[in-house]
């Protein structure tokens, strides 16, 4: 039976996404080959605990949600995160992946939304890109810029017409809390007309930064 190991398992609101708002499960794995700049779960680098597929989806079930969303950490850092993946979309699930963007999703489940975070000069991990994840995703998949700065902003429009990301699925701008006010992302979107969904964290600003939520 595939083993994954599992930061932590919860129900709450999902605080980002096209489906914010919606309750979630969160079924977060432990590891990530990255170290950004803004993280805010690096809590889920190390620890937690060793479970089977079954034990996993019993977790899942008893929450008796719809939407479940598979994070980290880095999930695909896990070999077995695709038997989960799978898993749960077999068991009737909407499972969405949220991803750092450096390691391949080519082989993700079709039935997955990949949320593939595209990682900006400003998180020192830019160099990690796996750029080729541009060429899999499609229109129910969604691309995540979190930003920094204004330069972090401007590097970002280049990269979104360098690969024609808003004819491809869903942008999404996020700015990093403390660093960049939401309202300045807000009035450059405006300014420049450009074709995103921005969002902020909602989660923090219902719970702050506290696991589990």
């Amino acid at each position: 039976m595939p083993q994954l190991r599992i930061s932590e398992i919860f129900y709450s609101l999902q605080g980002e996404t096209s489906r914010v708002g919606l309750p979630t499960v969160f079924v977060r794995l432990t590891g990530c080959p990255l170290r950004c700049s803004y993280c805010d779960t690096a809590y889920a680098f190390a620890g937690g605990q060793n479970m089977e597929l079954a034990q996993i989806l019993e977790q899942v079930r008893g929450h008796s949600a719809h939407y479940v969303t598979v994070t980290g950490g880095e999930p695909l850092a896990q070999k077995n995160c695709h038997d989960l993946l799978c898993a749960l979309c077999d068991a009737g699930y909407n499972v969405s992946l949220e991803t750092g963007g450096a390691l391949d999703v080519s082989e993700v489940d079709q039935r997955v939304v990949k949320v593939v975070d595209i990682k900006t000069p400003g998180s020192g991990e830019m160099e990690r890109n796996h750029w080729g994840n541009l060429a899999v995703l499609n229109k129910q998949d969604e691309i995540k810029f979190v930003l920094c700065d204004e330069a972090d902003y401007r590097w970002t429009l280049q990269v979104m017409s360098d690969y024609g990301l808003a004819d491809k699925c869903a942008v999404l701008f996020s700015p990093v809390q403390g660093q960049l006010a939401p309202r300045d992302l807000a009035e450059w979107i405006l300014r420049d007309r450009v074709p995103v969904r921005m969002q902020v964290q909602m989660h923090k600003l219902i719970w702050g930064n506290v696991p589990g939520h």
